[in-house]
């Protein structure tokens, strides 16, 4: 356990199903399906452990051996979370009694146990009350615990999960990919990510700065598409993302994850111009 944690504490704003997106990325992901040591740790979970017990319950599904460990500055909340694992070890809670979960204190180090390192690193809606300079830092901290293939995913949701977006960061703390994802069935305009983009993206959704250029794109196919909301949203937001690929835009993934709501480029394609 870390003396000194590095970061201050979140706002602790949490809920259930809040980071089901971001929890379905990561179960998706390489580094978690493919790691020795599939550990992942869920940084800055708030005021509830609900996020981490959420995050082992979609994990153990893909992986039995999946284990997650949350962590938090505040050493109330640690206590909140500990107590919440007791309820569900008695068999009081929706969750496997035998759920793979620990939590412990702990910021920006990434404390663990034995010198494990993690497959991947979850800090959803940790960094929104830093200025945009100490992103960088912040990265390389959390990537130094890392395993060798692991990730870091850092990002920014809404309070009820619907809008949600993140950055893929490598262990060598270099950002690699972009992801928005959103719920499509009562979506007016995929640019309402922009109220929730990560903190390195955030203040740069002006004019002559790639995201922006990427959601007025977005926007414009999403409009173009409006005729095939007979069909539902989920048609109109794979016509959208198709005709951006087409226009150049390095749209990874398939229709599968379009299907999702979810859209991922490289980190080049939206990254902060200097």
């Amino acid at each position: 356990m870390a003396s000194s944690p590095l970061g201050r504490p979140t706002r602790g704003t949490t809920g259930t199903n809040r980071l089901r997106r971001n929890d379905r990325w990561i179960a998706a992901a390489d580094a978690f399906r493919r790691a020795a040591d599939p550990l992942v740790v869920d940084l800055g979970y708030g005021a509830s452990g609900v996020t981490a017990f959420e995050l082992a319950t979609r994990l153990q599904r893909v992986r039995a051996d999946a284990e997650v460990r949350g962590l938090e500055i505040d050493p109330a909340r640690v206590a909140t979370a500990t107590a919440q694992l007791e309820e569900v070890r008695a068999g009081a809670t929706s969750f496997p009694a035998d759920l793979r979960v620990s939590f412990a204190r702990g910021g920006f180090e990434v404390p663990l146990p034995d010198g494990r390192r993690a497959a991947v690193i979850r800090a959803m809606n940790v960094l929104r009350q830093y200025d945009e300079s100490d992103v960088a830092a912040a990265w390389r901290a959390m990537a130094a615990r890392l395993a060798p293939d692991g990730l870091l995913v850092e990002g920014t949701c809404d309070e009820i999960g619907r809008v949600a977006s993140w950055i893929d960061v490598d262990a060598a703390g270099a950002p690699q990919r972009f992801t928005l994802s959103l719920r499509l069935a009562d979506l007016e305009r995929p640019s309402i990510v922009a109220e929730r983009l990560p903190k390195a993206l955030i203040h740069r959704n002006v004019p002559g700065e790639r995201v922006h250029a990427l959601l007025v794109d977005l926007d414009r196919e999403w409009d173009r598409a409006a005729a095939l909301s007979t069909f539902g949203a989920t048609q109109r937001f794979l016509a959208a993302v198709s005709a951006l690929r087409d226009q150049g835009w390095a749209v990874q993934g398939g229709r599968s994850r379009w299907r999702l709501g979810e859209l991922t480029l490289p980190w080049a394609a939206v990254s902060p111009l200097p």
